[in-house]
């Protein structure tokens, strides 16, 4: 009896070492690199206790030694107005060097590090102090202007400590959090509070669904780490609400899942791939409920659906609300926008939505968000259609939709529907070439614009 025991034990470990094995060669995508750690799913939270019953200490411990310091050397001219008045341009012409500090959060053990895209803008030198003291030259590997997003690398012969990835979705309006950075340059400071706001909108060109905390941050804590009270990441701190420029009450954290997928796709495209819905509309509130004659709420209305959009293509139309991005509540645009901030074109998602008083779930592809349209200087521009390439006899360019830049607005009735044909001297061959021009451009950086206007004159603009 015991030998047969026996064998069945032996039966049993060897079957499942075949199953092991099977999964470890099959089911494993060796193909796709990820440096990132995810925290486990079992997401302890400290709602409904206090402070005093909470020990922050693990978590600080945790986070602190994952948090860098990062010093920007960036290089400018400075004229002397007084020269230039005797020699024009040419007139003495100083190089001055700036320096610049911020946070960033280690994310692998090789030194992998995310921080803002602020912190090292326009920087000819990145170094990187980490909280044992030791400090490194820092290689940016890719940023995302439009999200605020940078990563950098550093080559350390040791393993270093990193942070794993909370998913920030589950976070909840209450949760106690930590903020670890290096603030007026004092390094390794953590301060303490709780979760304000989820999905907090502040009307930015990038991101508009922050993480709102009322832990302390003051500059220099940019591209730190937001935490959990085990250590996890939930996000990354890039600014504060305050009329002073220092801490003044309330801060705002990129949530960790949006930071997770920025940092994915430079590491596997080189650039940041953005899925787009591709439709209109305005938040559901009481009186927008009353006047649409609709029972709901909370929601969001579509008043238009984009061409060539995943949307379009899925069957949306004007007058449907959204309720649901797959299991995610929508009750308003920055739930919306975040939620699609972390998806890619070609993802597929179940929207639900309510149509003539009834729910239904639709599945939509999502586009590239570059062949809808894209914003570059004020101007949001779209690809321009066989007419208009029969009309002007072109085959490349791309249209001016809307002027939403203040200096250019007494000039809209002129700039609307013109096509732009170079960009200083490239050639503005579609919407996603001009948003991939438009990402290695400063921001203050004048551009020269070469386009034929509305009856067919080339006119050469510079904004």
């Amino acid at each position: 009896m015991k030998r047969y025991s026996s064998l069945l034990l032996v039966a049993l470990f060897s079957g499942a070492t075949t199953l092991g094995g099977y999964k470890l060669l099959f089911e494993t995508d060796f193909g796709k690199k990820s440096i990132i750690t995810s925290a486990p799913e079992n997401y302890n939270r400290t709602v409904g206790m206090g402070a005093e019953n909470i020990d922050f200490t693990a978590a600080a411990e945790n986070a602190v030694h994952t948090v860098v310091h990062v010093k920007n050397v960036s290089v400018r001219t400075v004229y002397n107005p007084i020269m230039q008045f005797f020699y024009g341009s040419n007139g003495g012409g100083q190089q001055q060097e700036q320096i610049g500090t911020g946070s960033g959060v280690i994310i692998s053990e090789d030194g992998y590090i995310v921080t803002n895209n602020h912190v090292i803008k326009d920087a000819t030198e990145l170094e990187v102090t980490l909280n044992n003291k030791k400090v490194y030259k820092a290689k940016l590997i890719g940023t995302d202007s439009k999200m605020d997003i940078a990563l950098l690398k550093i080559d350390s012969e040791d393993k270093l400590p990193y942070s794993t990835f909370a998913d920030s979705d589950q976070v909840k309006v209450g949760e106690w959090v930590l903020a670890v950075g290096n603030p007026y340059n004092l390094t390794s400071t953590v301060t303490a509070g709780i979760v304000s706001a989820k999905a907090r909108n502040l009307d930015t060109n990038g991101i508009q669904s922050f993480i709102q905390t009322d832990a302390a941050v003051n500059p220099g804590n940019s591209g730190g780490a937001l935490v959990n009270t085990r250590g996890e990441l939930i996000g990354i701190n890039t600014m504060i609400s305050s009329p002073t420029g220092s801490y003044a009450g309330y801060s705002f954290a990129i949530p960790s899942n949006i930071t997770r997928k920025i940092i994915e796709d430079i590491m596997e495209f080189g650039n940041v791939q953005r899925g787009a819905l591709g439709i209109v509309g305005n938040e559901i509130n009481g009186q927008i409920s009353k006047e649409l004659g609709i029972k709901d709420t909370q929601g969001y209305y579509i008043s238009k659906v984009l061409k060539n959009s995943g949307a379009e293509k899925a069957g949306l139309r004007k007058g449907d609300v959204i309720l649901k991005l797959d299991s995610q509540t929508i009750t308003s645009f920055p739930e919306l926008s975040g939620y699609i901030s972390t998806k890619r074109p070609n993802d597929r998602i179940n929207v639900t939505i309510l149509r003539e008083g009834k729910n239904m779930v639709i599945p939509v592809m999502l586009v590239k968000n570059d062949l809808i349209n894209t914003d570059f200087k004020g101007l949001e521009l779209e690809n321009i259609d066989a007419a208009d390439k029969r009309r002007y006899k072109i085959d490349y360019g791309v249209k001016i939709k809307e002027v939403t830049n203040d200096r250019l607005k007494p000039y809209e009735d002129e700039l609307s529907g013109s096509i732009i044909l170079t960009i200083d001297g490239i050639k503005a061959t579609d919407v996603e070439s001009v948003s991939k021009l438009a990402n290695d451009k400063h921001e203050n950086q004048g551009v020269s614009i070469e386009m034929i206007n509305k009856i067919g004159q080339i006119i050469r603009i510079i904004i």
